[in-house]
């Protein structure tokens, strides 16, 4: 991490894309996402978990078999089947609600199987809009500054998009580095400094992972998504572990733990926001319990950083 910079001014990610290296991302493009995604599904439920009796030393894989996920769906064998071999490659809203109570997924999963499982429109290859941050939204990320406030801003790709000074002195400095590296999932997988970093880096790893994966059910076709993905396939054997579960995530709110090399142990509780209505970013802040070790941590962070900088 170096010393902070004045404001909040950030460059467009429009053209961040430009100068990234290709790379192949690890998918099979005869076998669609909803077949992956339908069989890690019904791998995961046990028999007893929706009512179903056998005996479990005939059973030679984890999971339902397709028959009793079918009949719990109310579908045919043969279209379930179809539809997991990927020789099916859409299905009915009704379908895949069925599909969805039968495996029991949470509102993440149901979201995410209806964004893979619906027909698919004509291909145009449109460029993806620029990802800009509201001027308001930049405003209100120095304000958070004044409550001692991590606050920073993802877009799509996990992409940062702009944080305010304590986010920067906390995580990372990412104005700092060029436009196409300034990656929470880059940065997660790829800097040394985030295995210290992170109390759990495993947890966190494993979230970042299925956060991207809602992503790219949401963009199947995101150029610099698949980048991306086929990056971190290619450096990082636990990404490509993580990824081949297809497990999917949105963030909302929760607690994350540090370990920082400055002011030492702290937890945070994180609240996820969308200030300007747009679902392709949103805001995550952090806020510390009143008078606990971890809001003086902050505090004495952002008044060593922040002095400093005043000093300059």
């Amino acid at each position: 991490m170096g010393p902070f910079h004045p404001g909040t001014n950030w460059a467009t990610l429009a053209d961040a894309g430009r100068a990234q290296p290709r790379h192949t991302c690890f998918v099979d493009k005869n076998r669609p996402e909803l077949a992956d995604f339908l069989s890690t599904r019904r791998a995961r439920l046990a028999p007893h978990d929706v009512g179903v009796k056998g005996e479990r030393a005939r059973r030679r894989v984890p999971g339902l078999r397709r028959e009793e996920l079918a009949q719990l769906a109310g579908v045919s064998v043969d279209y379930y089947t179809r539809l997991e071999q990927g020789r099916s490659r859409s299905a009915s809203v009704d379908v895949l609600e069925a599909l969805a109570a039968a495996l029991q997924l949470d509102d993440v999963e149901r979201e995410h199987l209806h964004e893979l499982g619906r027909p698919q429109p004509p291909k145009h290859h449109a460029r993806p809009r620029p990802q800009r941050v509201h001027p308001a939204t930049l405003d209100l990320l120095d304000r958070f500054d004044l409550v001692y406030s991590p606050a920073f801003v993802l877009g799509r790709r996990l992409d940062v998009l702009a944080h305010n000074r304590l986010a920067g002195a906390l995580i990372a400095e990412f104005r700092q580095l060029p436009a196409p590296q300034r990656n929470q999932a880059r940065f997660v997988f790829f800097d040394p400094h985030a295995r210290e970093l992170y109390a759990d880096w495993n947890q966190v790893a494993i979230d970042t992972v299925a956060m991207l994966r809602q992503d790219a059910g949401r963009y199947p076709d995101d150029p610099k998504l698949s980048a991306l993905i086929g990056e971190l396939s290619i450096h990082s054997e636990e990404f490509r572990t993580w990824w081949s579960r297809h497990d999917v995530q949105r963030r909302t709110t929760g607690t994350k733990s540090y370990h920082h090399p400055v002011v030492g142990e702290l937890t945070v509780q994180y609240q996820a926001l969308h200030p300007s209505g747009d679902d392709d970013q949103v805001l995550i802040v952090y806020t510390t319990e009143p008078g606990s070790t971890s809001d003086n941590a902050l505090r004495l962070l952002a008044h060593t950083h922040i002095t400093h900088e005043g000093d300059r």
